[in-house]
């Protein structure tokens, strides 16, 4: 059965960790997570874009895939459906589609209209027992097209959010999604610690959570983080697993050519790095 993401965020504020957000596009993304989060005994959010949400061919058909999933697997770990980056339709489409969590971007309206559209969807949510991000101050690099520039978000404009009843809150610290580029500043921890100061306990988000050092990730997690979001990084390693797979001609031999076979080894790669992540995180043996 799928769970808000609420109880999971706040259980990760008191114990000082984060749970990770893992970014789903197909079939083998989800087994490969839910496996690795069973074996590692960790609370897991699996992030639905819109963009993938489409390429599944929408979001009931997606929420039908995991629940049954979760089911079949025996999946005993809280698991949450969340939906990430949302516009305002697609939030009312899963909110119909049976997601247990979402997320309602309203970064890029004017701060007013992202107030009233998130306080509408709280109280929407609330009453179907769904948990909801909102996010403040868009995050750098390109999100399924929006492209942010690695801002850094008001501390006053997290308030006023906060105070809506949110779940948990995305909000800009310098970070960026997809790769970082050289030049990248870092995250900006004096924002965290004023945001932080503003917000009281509510769970905080990072997004962009690949390619961020270590010791930024576990400082950011001391400072109230306790979502992580991941996608770029399992996207890579699967990328990784499956190109060498080829390039070794093993699509060539017997019956490596067999989806399944051929799909394999980026599933497990994909494993190998959610592990490392939850590791990282703190949220092993936390279910």
């Amino acid at each position: 059965m799928l769970v808000s993401a609420t109880e999971m965020l706040k259980k990760a504020v008191e114990g000082k960790y984060a749970v990770g957000q893992f970014n789903i596009n197909n079939l083998e993304w989800t087994k490969s997570i839910l496996q690795t989060a069973q074996e590692n005994n960790s609370p897991v959010i699996l992030g639905v874009s819109e963009g993938a949400g489409k390429y599944m061919t929408g979001f009931k058909t997606v929420t039908a895939m995991v629940s049954a999933m979760v089911e079949e697997m025996g999946i005993t770990v809280p698991v949450a459906l969340h939906l990430d980056h949302g516009t305002y339709e697609g939030a009312y489409k899963c909110i119909d589609a049976g997601f247990s969590s979402i997320m309602f971007d309203g970064s890029h309206y004017p701060i007013d209209e992202n107030i009233a559209k998130t306080k509408e969807l709280v109280d929407v949510c609330h009453k179907k027992g769904i948990s909801i991000e909102a996010e403040v101050g868009s995050i750098g690099g390109e999100e399924d097209g929006v492209i942010g520039g690695g801002e850094v978000a008001d501390p006053n404009e997290c308030k006023m959010i906060a105070d809506l009843g949110i779940d948990f809150l995305a909000a800009g610290i310098g970070n960026i999604h997809g790769k970082y580029p050289e030049n990248w500043a870092g995250l900006n921890f004096d924002a965290l610690a004023q945001i932080k100061d503003k917000v009281g306990n509510l769970p905080l988000v990072l997004h962009g959570g690949t390619g961020i050092p270590a010791d930024m990730i576990k400082k950011a997690i001391s400072l109230g983080v306790a979502k992580i979001n991941v996608n770029t990084e399992c996207q890579l390693y699967f990328q990784e697993a499956t190109r060498k797979y080829i390039e070794e001609g093993k699509d060539l031999q017997g019956k490596g050519f067999d989806p399944r076979k051929l799909l394999a080894p980026g599933c497990e790669a994909i494993k190998t790095i959610v592990k490392e992540k939850m590791e990282l995180f703190g949220s092993i043996n936390k279910a």
